[in-house]
């Protein structure tokens, strides 16, 4: 069951970073993300309320100060990246989340890998190298890069990585959600999947309103349709994941929510035209395969 709601969790992850990237044509990160969460609190109060507010314990307050500190910077992050370069390199980028869990979740949640686990990250990290073969290396049209080497090498991929904003700033967010990740799980424990998630939300809308009320809702209401469905997308995808993470690790939850990368690469081609499918799928094929070992360890 766990994989089944990690799954759900990958497939509406993707299809809100694919609405998400084309709200980013005419606005701003922090108005997309504010309507991300915003868009989450309103739809899950009503389900909160009517499936009953959990007793919240001690450990919730501490996992939402330091668990919602941390995602206000990580999905800033997040939406600037999706904003600065293609969709089909930067969330695939993601799924390193789970390498830097083999360290974090140890010391978190006590929760410690398996040989499988550890080799479903080599696969993943190996993936990630290939999505970025004879990558360009933004999509941004004005991006500040210094060239790549003329002749590609082994070396290419990885300064790809290195050179794109977007990709750096991926990079940032995977590692920053290697933490997060694990509060979530004490959030979970604590109080219940939905109302972490409303939670959660709530503490992210929050710490965005001063940056769009600086700019004006004007732009937000112009937009509302496909705010609101990508907002409706990340509130089923984060429901999922905190039902999830209620029955099997962390480690292995968000292993296989990475699996958006595949239909990442997919959306991006077919609805934002962006080019290198080829090696982009073999990529995301490669985190597929690593995701599997990891979910039967």
């Amino acid at each position: 069951m766990w994989l089944f709601f990690a799954s759900l969790t990958a497939f509406f992850e993707a299809c809100k970073d694919a609405t998400g990237k084309q709200s980013l044509k005419s606005l701003d990160e922090y108005s997309v993300l504010f309507s991300f969460m915003a868009v989450g609190v309103v739809l899950l109060l009503p389900v909160l309320l009517i499936s009953g507010v959990p007793p919240l314990l001690p450990g919730f307050w501490v996992a939402l100060l330091i668990g919602g500190s941390l995602n206000i910077l990580a999905f800033t992050l997040y939406v600037r990246a999706l904003k600065l370069a293609d969709l089909s390199l930067t969330v695939p980028l993601v799924t390193l989340t789970p390498l830097f869990l083999l360290a974090t979740s140890p010391l978190i949640v006590q929760e410690w890998p398996t040989w499988a686990d550890g080799a479903g990250v080599v696969l993943l990290v190996i993936g990630s190298y290939v999505l970025n073969l004879r990558s360009p290396t933004s999509s941004a049209p004005n991006s500040p890069l210094l060239p790549l080497p003329s002749a590609p090498n082994i070396w290419s991929p990885l300064l790809a990585m290195a050179r794109n904003p977007g990709s750096r700033l991926m990079l940032c967010v995977a590692f920053i959600w290697s933490i997060t990740s694990n509060f979530d799980k004490i959030g979970v424990v604590n109080s219940s999947p939905l109302c972490w998630a409303f939670a959660l939300f709530t503490v992210i809308a929050a710490g965005m309103v001063p940056f769009v009320l600086r700019r004006g809702l004007k732009p937000l209401v112009a937009q509302w349709q496909l705010l609101l469905l990508t907002g409706g997308f990340n509130a089923i995808a984060i429901t999922f994941q905190m039902l999830a993470l209620t029955l099997a690790p962390v480690a292995q939850v968000i292993a296989v929510k990475r699996m958006s990368a595949l239909l990442s690469v997919l959306f991006g081609h077919f609805f934002f035209g962006e080019k290198g499918l080829r090696e982009r799928l073999l990529g995301a094929a490669i985190m597929v395969a690593g995701v599997v070992m990891m979910s039967l360890s």
